[in-house]
């Protein structure tokens, strides 16, 4: 077994070829990487499998997120090849400034360095944060979570075959050897290696790391998303919207978790959503004017209002005005995606500047907070940080940017 330190040591090694390694080496490792997903995909689904038969014990939110199917791992793998084609960052001019002097002053697109992923559950993280850190130029440790063990060997193995193919380090993407919890805090520590680490996963999960870590940690503590039906909502769609952002995949941290529903459409709302949220078996958490729609709504306590369920449960509340409900937002969203219901363009265009959330929405779900929606290949994770950059992660926000300074004898 490599200890820590070594493999942090031999990440940097890699960071260093990556960082000048050209893109069309970078794009034959994410081709191969995508073939082998297709014509290996058997494989994977067995290990797979053997992850679910060894989970029978944890949350069916837990297991959704664990499951890879045929047609989740073909997505992946569309996935990865739209990485390919996607424009590389590295070396981008950002901006350019010739003096009158002929000193010429450009900002330059440049790898992050070193990034440190860790998760839980999600098996296909492995593949989106190998691709595009690759892509980027970034070398990268991974730490998946004991529940898919299988899943996470059976793909850091197709990982390590793409790399081989396009000779670039082996050490470009690392599994965490050491299984010990106590390696995670020991790997995010190591300040002279690392230049970033990104934890996705359960509240505590990213709390301890951000605790421990001495370099930057782009994170999202948690997904505690809102939809506001407006009094001006047109009402079909926005139950429509509602049941999407609920029910479309709960497991996930972009599924809405409080729905706010205006007094004055409340009598023309409630009683076909609820309707519509009980059909898809959807447990209904509500104040005690929504409880008094249907006799299946389950009386709201405080803490429902700051809980993240990820599963199929959904807190309701009738609110007084627009304004009750951006006040109930900034107390309690998690700031990561909130979206309005309004055909009034006023309301909306207020809601845009004064809700400070990673992604706002208007007559859209708030499942469309996703680096595949927003044509970015995958995700390496949904940043709330205040710096560098917010919302879904993709190519980009995974290099900063330097000055590169070109002149001829020039002094000061």
């Amino acid at each position: 077994m490599q200890t820590v330190l070594s493999q942090a040591q031999k990440a940097k090694e890699a960071a260093k070829i990556l960082r000048q390694t050209e893109t069309e080496k970078k794009n034959a490792f994410l081709n191969k990487l995508a073939e082998l997903l297709d014509t290996k995909s058997s494989f994977v689904l067995a290990e797979n499998q053997k992850d679910l038969d060894g989970n029978q014990n944890i949350t069916p939110a837990m297991k959704k997120r664990l499951a890879i199917s045929e047609a989740s791992l073909k997505s992946i793998a569309d996935g990865v090849r739209t990485i390919a084609g996607l424009s590389d960052p590295v070396g981008k001019v950002v901006s350019t400034l010739k003096k009158k002097d002929g000193l010429l002053i450009e900002r330059v697109r440049t790898p992050i360095g070193v990034i440190a992923c860790i998760f839980e559950s999600r098996p296909n993280v492995i593949i989106d944060v190998a691709a595009l850190c690759v892509k980027s130029g970034n070398a990268v440790i991974v730490r998946g979570g004991k529940e898919a063990f299988h899943s996470n060997n059976a793909l850091a193995g197709l990982v390590h075959e793409a790399l081989e193919f396009a000779g670039l380090p082996l050490a470009s993407v690392q599994q965490l050897d050491d299984k010990r919890h106590e390696a995670i805090y020991e790997l995010v520590q190591l300040e002279d290696y690392l230049d970033l680490v990104i934890p996705r996963g359960r509240e505590e999960l990213i709390r301890a790391v951000s605790e421990h870590a001495r370099m930057p940690v782009m994170k999202h503590m948690r997904g505690l998303c809102h939809l506001y039906i407006d009094r001006d909502a047109d009402i079909a769609k926005a139950i429509k919207i509602a049941v999407n952002a609920k029910t479309s995949n709960p497991a996930t941290c972009n599924s809405v978790e409080t729905i706010l529903v205006h007094k004055d459409v409340a009598d023309k709302t409630l009683p076909d959503l609820l309707e519509q949220l009980f059909a898809k078996n959807v447990e209904v958490r509500g104040d005690e004017k929504t409880c008094a729609y249907s006799p299946k709504c389950v009386p709201a306590t405080e803490e429902d209002w700051s809980a993240e369920y990820l599963d199929l449960t959904v807190s309701i509340k009738i609110v007084g005005s627009y304004e009750d409900a951006v006040a109930h937002i900034e107390k309690y969203s998690s700031g990561l995606t909130d979206s309005i219901m309004t055909e009034n363009k006023e309301t909306a265009e207020k809601f845009k500047k004064t809700i400070d959330s990673a992604t706002v929405l208007v007559n859209a779900s708030n499942r469309l907070t996703d680096g595949g929606v927003f044509e970015l290949g995958g995700e390496i994770g949904i940043s709330t940080s205040r710096i560098h950059m917010r919302g879904p992660m993709g190519l980009e926000d995974l290099t900063v940017t330097k000055y590169v300074v070109t002149g001829d004898g020039h002094t000061r």
